[in-house]
């Protein structure tokens, strides 16, 4: 598991979720729509796109 990676991408907005999601989404790396970054595939990173799945595409890459 610690060779695997996850490519999260932000698809919709921030503007009318939850401030507790939009502090999630921030704490993530992710700043604009479309915007890419690569995450350790773990329990904390899991649980993050748990809260905020519906604001997220993400894809496994290998590292």
């Amino acid at each position: 598991m610690a060779d695997k990676m996850l490519k999260v991408t932000l698809v919709k907005s921030t503007i009318g979720a939850v401030p507790k999601n939009r502090k999630t989404v921030e704490s993530m790396g992710l700043r604009k729509l479309h915007h890419s970054v690569i995450l350790p595939d773990n329990a904390a990173t899991r649980g993050q796109i748990r809260q905020v799945g519906h604001l997220l595409k993400v894809e496994e890459v290998e590292a």
